[in-house]
This record gives structure tokens, sequence and C-alpha cells, in this order.
């Protein structure tokens, strides 16, 4: 019965927004393109695999202590397979470096290598699940303050090896999955208080990435990713948004816009068709900033909705790749994957199901009050609906039923994880 109801409404909905000139199967078949990708971390705390006992030396916090967390390998692969059962879609997955399988061995950051993500590679593989990839400096002996812009020639060495090593794996897993793994660079460094070396650090910075960048690859693109400030290194960021856009921009590379790295009232939205103009591709990482970067579960706001819009009427969905970067650990993991991937889905739906031809017709008449009008009134249109229909088609829990699920999940896997 529950099938016949959505198919009555998708029904009318389909007539409603063919009345604005809206094609919903257009509309349908675009989103089924449209991958996320995933963010491993969400699903143990940042916490990796580097050391046996499971600690990280600081440097990311995830607050929250919700019994069930991923513990291992096994566990963690577990976690993102189910996430993964409850989302329309093909999606893919953003491992850090830390993740790797080291067999319980301590593989030092620039002794990584493609063989030990080999599992993962084809673990992907069997699960129908691309991989993307990212460097990482932070929690590390080496890592402080500053890691690519170390003045100390023998630390930033070190991070300059570890990340020449991050994009000989990230070659490797883009090759065997025949689509190129994508490789975000973000460091952390940057000063508590004032610095009057400004120049100097970024001087540093850029030396590094002329280095690590020297290397050509066919299957993987490298983005780098720009911070506001970071806890602790208030001050100053060496590897700025100004930094990453004037590098990229030079050098044709990705540039990474994380929602949650920007003042509160910077419009992220804004940036993308400002951005195509002069750089190859962007990737997102998708978060709610509530205070600046506290990383809670992305959910269906204005923020995110107004990213998916004009990513749609800049026509770039083939050039902006859209990941997930959160962590909350306050609630159940499994479900916090699920509802800020879910979210993201539904807002680049409603992109998709604007009368755009239409807006387009009144903006060029100088109809700015019909305009302003068909957006309003585009806001009511039976988009949910079309996504209930879009589950359904997935084989996947049409509305909230997906929290049965999850809550099951919690009472026979996690909930016995002690």
């Amino acid at each position: 019965m529950k099938q016949e109801f959505i198919q009555k409404a998708f029904d009318i909905a389909v007539a409603r927004y063919a009345a604005v000139g809206v094609d919903v199967e257009n509309a349908l078949t675009r989103l089924q393109e449209l991958s996320i990708s995933l963010h491993c971390w969400q699903a143990d705390d940042v916490t990796g695999f580097e050391r046996p006992d499971g600690t990280l030396s600081g440097g990311i916090q995830a607050t929250g202590n919700y019994p069930g967390k991923a513990r291992n390998l096994e566990e963690l692969r577990a976690d993102i397979v189910k996430a993964k059962s409850l989302l329309p879609g093909t999606h893919r997955l953003s491992l850090h470096e830390i993740y790797g399988d080291f067999g319980g061995k301590f593989v030092d950051r620039d002794q990584v290598e493609p063989a030990h993500f080999a599992g993962w590679i084809a673990w992907a593989k069997e699960n129908n699940l691309k991989l993307d990839f990212n460097s990482t400096s932070f929690s590390h002996p080496k890592s402080g303050d500053l890691t690519l812009a170390n003045p100390d020639k023998a630390i930033r060495d070190f991070w300059i090896e570890h990340t020449k090593r991050c994009r000989a794996i990230s070659e490797a897993m883009g090759k065997a999955q025949g689509d190129p793994c994508i490789m975000n660079l973000w460091v952390h460094d940057g000063s508590k208080d004032t610095t009057v070396n400004r120049l100097y650090y970024r001087q540093l910075l850029k030396e590094s990435l002329d280095e690590i960048f020297a290397t050509p690859y066919q299957h993987m693109r490298d983005c780098i990713e720009a911070k506001l400030f970071g806890i602790g290194l208030e001050s100053y960021t060496v590897g700025s948004y100004d930094f990453y856009l004037g590098y990229g921009v030079r050098n044709q590379k990705i540039v990474t816009l994380d929602t949650g790295h920007f003042h509160l009232t910077e419009s992220v939205a804004d940036k993308i068709p400002a951005l195509l103009l002069f750089i190859p591709e962007i990737m997102l990482h998708v978060s709610r900033p509530i205070r600046w970067d506290s990383d809670h579960v992305t959910i269906m706001n204005d923020d995110t909705l107004d990213l998916a819009k004009e990513i749609v009427r800049a026509d770039a969905l083939d050039r902006v790749h859209v990941g997930l970067d959160y962590f909350d650990a306050s609630i159940n993991r499994i479900g916090a994957y699920v509802i800020g991937a879910r979210a993201t889905q539904k807002c680049f739906l409603q992109a998709l199901l604007e009368p755009l031809a239409r807006l387009r017709a009144y903006e060029a008449h100088g109809q700015y009050f019909e305009r302003l009008a068909l957006l309003e009134e585009a806001k009511g249109l039976p988009w949910n609906a079309v996504w209930d229909m879009f589950c359904m088609r997935n084989n996947v829990p049409v509305g909230e039923d997906f929290i049965a699920d999850i809550q099951q999940y919690e009472k026979e896997v996690t909930s016995k994880r002690g």
C-alpha cells in the first residue's frame, strides 16, 4: 500500500513540476549520477589505525562518547557498508592516510606505501565504491604548529615525503578503480599569536607544494584545502583561502571548499561560480558549522541548499566533487552518516527541480517580480514526493524508515562493542 501512495504522490508531483517547465525524470537521472564521497572518519572519531593502541597524539577534536564506535578495520568497514545500504545512488569513500591496513604494526608516515591500502582497494571494488584520499598532517609527534611550512628542513622534508607517498597511493587507487582518485591536501600550519613572518612561512609552503606536485600522475587529481584558523593556532593560518586560491589558479589545481572553514556569514555558495572561471574543478567538504568549524552533521538547511543550487545553475555537476566532512561522536555514528548524506542529496534534488528555464526567462526580460515570486513558490513544490520515489527506485528505506534499520543495527552490532 505504501508503494501505491508513493506512486500517486509522485505522479502528482510530475504534473505539478511539468506545469512550471521541469522534467522530473531528467532530474532523477542527474541525481542518480551524483556520487557523494563519504568520509571514513565519522565511524571512529578520526582515530585511524596508525597506532596499535588506537590513540592519537592530538590535533583533531571529536566531541561526544556515544557507545559503539568502530574499533578496528573490520568494524569500520561494516559500519560504512551499513550506512551505504541506506543511501540511494552510488557513492565514494574518502580515506585519510592513518586508515591504512598496517597489520598491527607502526608504519611512520614517510614510509607508507600503496601496499598498505591494497585491502581497501579490493574491498571497495567488492562493495561498488570508488576511493578518494587525504594526506594526514595532524596527530603526530612531528606535527607541532608547522609541517610543510616548518623552517626545520628535517621536519619539512618528513612531511613532503609523506605527501608524495600519499599521491603515489592515490595514483594506485585511481588506476585500480579505473576512475581518478581525488587526493585532498590540508595542513594545519599556523600560529597561536601574532607572527612577523607571514610571507616567510607561505614561501616555505609554496616551495613544499612545488616539490610535492613535481611528479605528474594520470590516475589521481590533487586538491588543496584552506582553513580560516585552527584551535591553538588562531592568529595566523599559513594555508589561507587566498593562498590556496592563488596557488590553485596559477597551477590549475582543484581547490577544496570546506563549508566550515569560512566566516559564518560568508557565502560559500557564491564562491562556486567565481572559482569555476579560473580553476578546472572544485572539491566540496560539506559540513554544518555552528560557531564556526564544529563539524556538526550536515542537514537540509539554507547554506547547503544554496550550495547545491549554485552548482546546478552553473551546470557544473561534472566539475564539482561533493564530499562530506564532519565527525559527531555524540549520536549514533551510522545515523550521522545517513542523515548527512541524505540531506545533501535532498538539497541537490531540489536544485535539479528548480524551474530554471522559466526563472532565467524572467530575468532576461527584467521581470524581477515574477522571478522572485516563482523562486518563492518553488520552495513549496512537492520535491519530497520525488525524493520518496528516488529512494524506492534505489531499494533503500523511504522517509524515516531508515531509523528502524539503524536501531536494529545498533541492537545487534554496535551495542555489543563494549
